[in-house]
């Protein structure tokens, strides 16, 4: 893995849990690794190998789903030399005011889970991310 976060990194992530009570569009999405066209998005964390996030496999926005997402399988991918790498100018933002996560969340018809203030499906915001 290249970029592979630090102790402190980690230790700013909240908890296996403690974002439960936090509809997921408000989840603050900690950390983004990415790998071609891949994306993981780190919301929780369990102090030792576990994350809870959502991945997007593949740009395969239908079947990008929120889950467990083990760190050592993210160090361990290696294809032809290539790794994956955690984004060094990601900024802790909402769920849902990360595009890529909104264009899932529209090929899943999750636009209920949408807010309603210019984040519906397709919509633009400010500066998008990731």
């Amino acid at each position: 893995m290249w970029n592979t976060p630090t102790e402190e990194d980690l230790a700013k992530i909240p908890r296996l849990y403690k974002t439960e009570h936090i509809p997921l569009r408000e989840k603050l999405i900690q950390l983004h690794f990415f790998f071609g066209a891949s994306d993981w998005y780190i919301v929780e964390y369990d102090g030792g190998d576990i994350f809870w996030g959502f991945a997007i496999l593949g740009g395969d926005l239908m079947n990008a789903e929120w889950g467990y997402i083990p760190l050592s399988e993210l160090k361990s991918l290696n294809i032809g030399g290539l790794q994956v790498d955690r984004d060094l100018y990601w900024e802790v933002q909402p769920a849902g005011q990360v595009y890529k996560i909104r264009q899932a969340w529209c090929h899943i018809h999750w636009e209920d889970s949408l807010p309603n203030s210019g984040l519906a499906c397709g919509g633009e915001i400010g500066s998008e991310k990731a």
